[in-house]
Parts: C-alpha cells; structure tokens; sequence
C-alpha cells in the first residue's frame, strides 16, 4: 500500500469521522443550552476549516498532485498529534 493510500486511509477512516463525531456533540449541547457560546463557535469554525483542508488534501491525492514523501510526512504528523492528544486524555 503506498503513503497516498494510506493517507487517505486515514483521512477518510479516522480523521473526518472523528471531526464530524465532534461536530455533533457540540451541536448537541449547543441545542441542550439553546445558545452557542463563544468557545463553541470558535471550535466549529476551526473543526470546519480543518475539515476543509482535509479535502483538499483528499482532492490532492485522488489528482496525484500530493507526492509519497508529502504524504508519508503528514502521516507521521497526524500520527504524532494523535499520540499527543492521548497522552493529553489520558492526564
């Protein structure tokens, strides 16, 4: 399996699932507080733009414009932010 196919892979299995997870919830508590705050806002536009960005990097592939070393560096990126935010949990 090549780097571009296991970014999308990745992208499409985890990452944008796991965006749109957290989308609902806070749509979800912004229903059950019948008003969005600020923090909330601002994390949905974020979510969205990253999401946004995503794509594009899905387009870049599916084009062949994303080379395999592009795509193995934001592998082992999104990787590593991953690690992160467990340990983070896990605190």
């Amino acid at each position: 399996m090549s780097y571009a196919q296991k970014l999308e892979a990745l992208l499409t299995k985890e990452l944008i699932p796991d965006i749109d997870d957290r989308l609902d919830e806070i749509f979800e508590e912004i229903a059950d507080e019948k008003n969005a705050n600020d923090a909330q806002r601002e994390e949905i536009e974020e979510l969205r733009e990253f999401k946004d960005d995503l794509k594009d990097v899905l387009d870049d592939i599916a084009t062949g414009e994303m080379e395999e070393d592009e795509c193995k560096e934001m592998i082992d990126d999104i990787l590593e932010a991953q690690k992160d935010a467990q340990k983070e949990t896990e605190k």
